[in-house]
């Protein structure tokens, strides 16, 4: 089963439903609730998509769509370790290394999905973008 690393952008793109983007993000997410691939984030995209959405979502139903969107994706942990690598990495982006690292700390992760390929050059990861993503997979 394909192992794939969603950045926030992807997340956010399902939860506040931003067209045109919203439909490879449910497509994607379709896939993992009928295991058929497995998905993965990191710890600070779960926070970042709170404090992104909490001014547009009541907090009440933004907490639980988060809660719910737990069975769908594992949770990678961004702890001290990852923050030094980030720190001391070349990369221009802290966040994006975070997020790379993350999908780094897992075993045979196939690709990255996100809507910023750029950021994500110097990947030692494939990198889609969640429409490329789907039309690899054959959704």
């Amino acid at each position: 089963m394909k192992k794939v690393f969603v950045d926030t952008n992807i997340i956010v793109d399902l939860i506040a439903d931003r067209k045109p983007f919203s439909k490879f993000a449910i497509d994607i997410f379709c896939k993992a609730e009928e295991n058929k691939i497995n998905l993965y984030t990191s710890s600070h995209s779960i926070a970042t998509t709170h404090y992104l959405l909490k001014k547009y979502i009541e907090e009440k139903e933004l907490r639980s769509v988060l809660y719910n969107l737990l069975d769908f994706v594992q949770v990678i942990q961004v702890d001290a370790d990852i923050i030094k690598k980030g720190l001391k990495s070349k990369h221009k982006d802290f966040e994006d290394a975070i997020q790379m690292l993350c999908a780094y700390s897992i075993d045979n992760m196939d690709c990255i999905v996100t809507r910023n390929i750029k950021d994500f050059r110097d990947c030692e990861i494939l990198v889609f973008s969640p429409d490329e993503l789907v039309n690899k997979l054959n959704f």
